[in-house]
């Protein structure tokens, strides 16, 4: 598209190996989440898309992947099996897909993940998760008021009595999960919090919501300046004197990494490149997908799985391209922030407005700012430390690589 090759994103970008494919393996979903990126914000597109994959896109994605890896001599790649809902593909299906990518890929070392809502998983698909050793995250967003009112299928019948079915079922094949939760602002935290511990769960994310500056509205006339770090700060203090280390809550770890000098390791933080890209049912070479909360059509790169290499990219869509294998500019106001290498500028998505594109800080900046402020006091490690361990952090990197 048009909108995602603007002249400011002309410069040279270095492609490098990609690390992750998300695969869309279908277009629809068993629910009808409101506040759903891919069906149910500024994005249309997945109307004009197959229902699910066929065999010709998902073997023309695995040739790219191939060609992408010997050009620079990779070795491992991660596929992650999103939708819609990929379940809705079926068991049977499911498992080709994923004997088909480790038999085609049969001299890489092939990891794969499925992201599902929970409501199909069963006994039989526990199995074959277990099996075929596929990691898997479920989106649960808290006990069973809070989760359906927003997590309902197309009839208004809440998921969360299927989900715990489907938990039930990993738990009793072995199958390791983590959950996300998309954090329902003005929610008790620890409510929340508790009824996920309780499940076993020991992998656990809390999403900011994917708002943007056109569409976060009276959000902060309902719930206050920092609904999202109001909800993350009692559950972070519950977690540092009642938890243990076993218990990983992504945000919480990815935050004090950056604290103590080290890189992100979610997209979410740091500005880091993504070094990933999401391939539709159709083929679709896509950036971002969370970027369907923000505009239609601004997640299409115009390149296809069954016409076009990876290494294309900088050349077809230079925005994307800065997205994956480099960074966007930061904001003014954030060139300043104290925080500005560890925060970088938030999530892409939540940078957002028709009139600016991405030149904004983040719509939670003040929720990112009291959070990191609070952490901080914690580790009790302040800006200047922060600074110096991520110098001496660069010095080793720099000597390993001159070695």
């Amino acid at each position: 598209m048009g909108s995602a090759g603007t002249a400011e994103f002309l410069d040279v970008v270095a492609v490098t190996p990609l690390t992750l494919i998300i695969v869309k393996l279908t277009a629809r979903c068993n629910l009808d989440c409101p506040y759903c990126y891919e069906f149910n914000l500024a994005d249309t597109s997945w109307k004009d898309s197959p229902k699910k994959m066929s065999n010709e896109v998902f073997d023309a994605l695995l040739l790219r992947v191939r060609n992408h890896a010997e050009r620079f001599g990779q070795r491992r790649v991660h596929f992650s099996f999103h939708g819609g809902e990929p379940t809705l593909v079926g068991a049977r299906r499911f498992e080709e897909l994923c004997v088909r990518a480790r038999r085609t890929l049969d001299d890489m070392d092939v990891r794969l993940s499925l992201q599902t809502n929970g409501v199909l998983i069963d006994k039989g698909w526990a199995e074959l998760l277990k099996r075929n050793n596929i990691n898997v995250g479920v989106s649960l967003d808290g006990p069973r008021a809070i989760h359906d009112a927003v997590r309902f299928d197309h009839r208004g019948r809440g998921s969360h009595e299927r989900v715990l079915r489907g938990i039930e079922a990993l738990q009793d094949a072995g199958v390791g999960f983590g959950i996300l939760t998309v954090i329902p602002l003005g929610a008790d935290p620890l409510e929340v919090h508790r009824h996920i511990l309780d499940l076993g769960c020991t992998s656990l994310s809390y999403l900011y919501p994917d708002l943007t500056h056109d569409t976060i509205g009276d959000v902060h006339t309902l719930h206050g300046p920092t609904p999202c770090a109001d909800f993350l700060i009692p559950i972070f203090d519950d977690w540092w004197y009642n938890s243990t280390l076993d218990i990983r809550i992504r945000n919480f770890w990815d935050m004090a990494r950056s604290i103590m000098g080290g890189a992100s390791h979610v997209d979410a933080l740091g500005n880091q490149p993504l070094r990933y890209v999401v391939v539709s049912c159709g083929g679709d070479v896509e950036g971002l997908d969370v970027l369907k909360a923000c505009g239609d059509g601004l997640v299409k790169t115009g390149m296809n799985v069954l016409r076009d290499e990876f290494i294309d990219l900088p050349a077809r869509s230079p925005l994307h391209a800065k997205m994956v294998f480099d960074s966007l500019p930061l904001a003014k106001q954030c060139e300043s922030c104290n925080e500005r290498d560890t925060c970088g500028g938030g999530y892409h998505p939540h940078r957002y407005s028709k009139e600016n594109g991405f030149n904004n800080a983040s719509v939670w900046c003040g929720d990112l700012l009291r959070l990191f402020t609070h952490i901080r006091a914690r580790l009790e490690v302040d800006h200047a430390e922060t600074k110096r361990r991520r110098t001496a952090l660069e010095g080793e990197i720099e000597m390993v690589a001159l070695q």
